[in-house]
């Protein structure tokens, strides 16, 4: 199976669902997005790892990891998402140490968060983008103004510590035919963290 890379493209949120991110990831040569919803402290923590000049007092989490992994000489240098089962996305930090390669299992939120940090790229399988793409149609003015991704969202994510919280739609009364109108609404007004999760459901039904 073929590698696709991806690019973060940004982080956005629900107006409605306190605590719902989706991470938007761009195939880098190509048109699709990939969103992947997170949790509040990934997103915080994905922010400010973009932003290169907010440095916070005391390591957060992934930046721990990295200071350890810098201390024994271990390297990240590749995130892969390689499977999605039930809407959730499955990755894979390849790390080596002393010239052996050694693979681990991760949350991809958590994964990126680290990616970021070690400068490591970010591929998919082109299967997992077949399945779970989207294609936006974007306004070209809108494309150059949305461009500085470092800038998208970090200020809200950095301000304050928010909890999330858990809140289910379900969408288990609607036909696919309802759904697959819902999610092109979803992305037409640029909601990614619903269109995931309409997009999620068509996939378990599928």
């Amino acid at each position: 199976m073929s590698l696709v890379r991806l690019n973060i493209k940004g982080i956005s949120y629900s107006q409605t669902q306190n605590g719902a991110y989706a991470l938007i990831l761009s195939e880098v040569d190509g048109e699709r997005k990939l969103p992947i919803v997170i949790g509040a402290f990934e997103a915080q923590s994905i922010a400010i790892a973009l932003e290169k000049e907010i440095k916070p007092p005391r390591p957060l989490t992934h930046d721990l990891f990295k200071n350890f992994a810098d201390r024994f000489t271990i390297k990240v240098k590749q995130v892969i998402i390689h499977k999605l089962v039930d809407g959730v996305f499955y990755s894979s930090i390849i790390c080596e140490r002393d010239e052996i390669e050694e693979i681990v299992d991760a949350r991809t939120s958590d994964a990126i968060a680290l990616a970021l940090r070690f400068q490591a790229p970010i591929f998919t399988y082109k299967n997992i983008l077949d399945q779970a793409g989207i294609y936006l149609k974007v306004n070209p003015k809108k494309e150059d103004e949305d461009s500085d991704v470092e800038n998208f969202l970090v200020d809200e994510l950095v301000a304050e510590d928010i909890e999330p919280e858990a809140k289910e739609t379900s969408y288990k009364d609607l036909s696919i035919e309802e759904l697959n109108k819902m999610l092109d609404q979803a992305v037409h007004s640029e909601d990614y963290e619903l269109a995931a999760r309409i997009r999620d459901e068509i996939s378990k039904r599928e």
